[in-house]
């Protein structure tokens, strides 16, 4: 296996590319088309528990410096002759995976388990269908060294913890997803978990209220339609502070 990369861990230095922090759009204006995209969650079990397969990006292009999972765009030539959705994000999900970090993988064996479209606040955004998959044994990583930069294993609570020391840079849905697989010690309990279970959907609504943390919300929230976070009742948002993510998830058990 090549070696592995370690995250920049001089804090001054982390790439800050969150495009929670600014807002040019208003929940009455026209939302631009989402750009379909998928991205595959490549697991394995480590001696600390279960590891994630993390990438980080070139810091000259979007999302720029951000650690992410492997993955990007649905290209015209992913999708089927019958222009089966599904089947085009499993395929470039896996095409993502073999482009960024040298990875050739059964795109059949993906589980989908999340749909994440973020709020219209930028020009381009993408609606990106989230796979897990069981990482093939003695699988060797190999970094495209222009979109991506570096890559690592790691586990999914420390990688939490290596963001609030400012180690790393997360996106919302990529820190969500973290915190759901911190819940799970193996592979195959997190993906016994997903059996029969339906995805998740993610609508990002940005807070437009006058809070002074940057909060994004999704259907269930109090706030959710008001776009404001100060509305009182359930929860199903994440605030995020310079410090830390506060994940708060009252309408599911």
């Amino acid at each position: 296996m090549t070696k592995q990369q370690s995250p920049d861990t001089n804090k001054s230095n982390t790439i800050d590319a969150d495009i929670y922090k600014t807002s040019g759009n208003s929940a009455n204006e026209p939302i631009p088309p989402a750009i379909p995209a998928a991205t595959v969650v490549l697991l394995r079990d480590g001696t600390n528990g279960m590891e994630v397969l993390m990438l980080r990006k070139n810091p000259k292009i979007g999302f720029g410096g951000m650690w992410v999972f492997p993955g990007g765009r649905i290209d015209p030539e992913d999708y089927p002759a019958d222009g089966d959705k599904k089947i085009a994000a499993r395929t470039a999900a896996a095409r993502e995976a073999k482009e960024e970090a040298g990875i050739s993988i059964d795109a059949s064996k993906f589980v989908q388990f999340a749909q994440w479209t973020p709020p219209a606040i930028t020009q381009k955004r993408f609606e990106t269908a989230f796979f897990a998959a069981h990482a093939p044994d003695q699988l060797e990583i190999k970094i495209d060294g222009q979109e991506i930069h570096a890559h690592q294993w790691i586990n999914p609570a420390q990688a939490i913890i290596m963001r609030d020391k400012g180690e790393i840079d997360l996106v919302a849905p990529t820190w969500v997803t973290l915190n759901t697989l911190s819940k799970h010690s193996t592979v195959k309990l997190f993906l016994k978990s997903l059996e029969g279970a339906t995805v998740d959907v993610y609508q990002t609504h940005m807070n437009k209220g006058e809070a002074t943390n940057r909060i994004v919300m999704w259907a269930g929230d109090a706030g959710y339609e008001a776009w404001d976070a100060r509305v009182e009742g359930p929860r199903h948002r994440l605030t995020m502070t310079d410090d830390h993510f506060i994940f708060e998830n009252t309408v599911e058990s």
